[in-house]
């Protein structure tokens, strides 16, 4: 292990690549893994946790439609365009 090749290589301080070390020998390589931000499975979520998520959901698919249908538009547009 060559803690100052790994710092050169990514950039970061002796006391990170230190901290890597120690939690690898710990618990191998899942103990590497950055679990910051879990989100919780459907199943843990409550009622309106679920919904509040469903609108997430709707919302996103809704903006991507209005997206394609514009984008449908817009070449249609410039077909009509090029056959003048």
């Amino acid at each position: 292990m060559d803690y100052q090749k790994a710092i050169e290589k990514y950039g970061v301080s002796y006391q990170q690549v230190y901290a890597w070390v120690r939690k690898y020998q710990a618990g191998r390589e899942e103990a590497l893994q950055d679990n910051r931000g879990r989100k919780k499975p459907v199943e843990e979520l409550e009622e309106h946790e679920r919904l509040q998520l469903r609108i997430k959901e709707l919302e996103a698919r809704n903006e991507y439609l209005e997206m394609e249908n514009d984008f449908a538009k817009k070449l249609a547009e410039i077909k009509r365009r090029n056959t003048r």
